[in-house]
């Protein structure tokens, strides 16, 4: 069989500058807006006609940030405290032999100007940047399996923590941007492995560096600084 070759067809854009701090999966901050802007190519609104009849979409994108040299057969899943080794294909880590993920998101709304059709999404575990290899509609009556099971990757979509802010921090948070800052911290940015209280972590959003630390179940923003 001959090489197989693929290209990307758009870029993501949203305030997760770092890898740290993304939301573990899918559908698990839904107030932070992602803006999907497309290569020239597919910029054809024919490429689109009909999405706006779904709700939801399937992303299929490419993990850009991983070092190949860094994919292994087993992995430490975050959830079993990274003290048991699972199979790859086992577990939605990135290192994976050809780095492809794949994340359900809600459309918010499309654009179509001269610079060609945008589509804007909420629920992305993507960093900003990150390559967008295609596009298939979420179909409820076959991708949903309400009986299916959760295996060791259990987990609380509502999130865990409780964040607090002063009033002086919270004065420093762009408007629209405070709803997606909160869902994402409550989530609980630490590997789930270090769960200790007082340390003092930095998160990159949007042009914020976010410090926090956790104490117990509450997350305290202790200093926002504008980049």
């Amino acid at each position: 069989m001959g090489r197989i070759t693929i290209e990307p067809i758009g870029y993501i854009q949203n305030d997760y500058k770092e890898k740290f701090g993304i939301p573990r999966q899918s559908g698990l901050s839904e107030s932070v807006i992602s803006k999907i802007v497309f290569e020239d190519e597919f910029k054809d609104p024919n490429y689109f006609k009909g999405i706006e009849e779904f709700s939801h979409i399937w992303l299929i994108w490419y993990f850009s940030d991983v070092n190949k040299k860094n994919i292994k057969p087993t992995v430490r899943p975050p959830k079993l405290g990274r003290n048991k080794r699972m199979g790859v294909f086992a577990t939605r880590s990135p290192f994976r032999p050809n780095r492809i993920g794949i994340s359900c998101v809600k459309i918010i709304k499309t654009d179509y100007n001269r610079e060609g059709k945008t589509l804007f999404v909420t629920g992305a575990d993507l960093m900003d940047g990150t390559p967008i290899l295609d596009i298939k509609p979420y179909l409820p009556y076959t991708d949903s399996r309400p009986d299916a099971t959760n295996g060791f990757a259990l987990d609380d979509v509502s999130g865990t923590l409780e964040v607090k802010c002063n009033d002086e921090l919270l004065s420093k948070i762009p408007f629209d941007m405070v709803d997606g800052l909160f869902e994402t911290l409550k989530h609980d940015p630490r590997p789930s492995y270090q769960n200790d209280n007082d340390r003092i972590y930095g998160m990159s959003f949007g042009d914020m560096q976010v410090k926090f630390k956790v104490n117990d179940k509450e997350l305290e923003i202790i200093d926002i600084i504008i980049k």
